[in-house]
């Protein structure tokens, strides 16, 4: 298990689509992803599990991966976050 801290930049928080984008990403890989936020774990690979996490913008959270690839899925996640959403 390895994990970092990422906060998310967007305005408009981690609405429906960026949500998508997020876990269409994290399908990619065969390690579980969760994102960490206000001590709950939520799905990183569900739209429905990561819109209800809530997040807002400027909110710190963990990204967890725990796997065979979690490193790549790691590093590939955590980029998106910080510089394209």
């Amino acid at each position: 298990m390895i994990k970092t801290t990422v906060t998310l930049k967007i305005p408009g928080g981690l609405h429906l689509r960026p949500a998508e984008h997020l876990c269409s990403r994290a399908m990619h890989f065969k390690s579980d992803v969760e994102l960490f936020l206000r001590g709950t774990h939520y799905n990183a690979k569900s739209v429905l599990s990561v819109l209800g996490a809530c997040i807002r913008c400027g909110d710190s959270f963990e990204i967890v991966c725990t796997g065979p690839d979690e490193v790549d899925a790691l590093k590939e996640l955590s980029s998106f976050v910080e510089n394209e959403l």
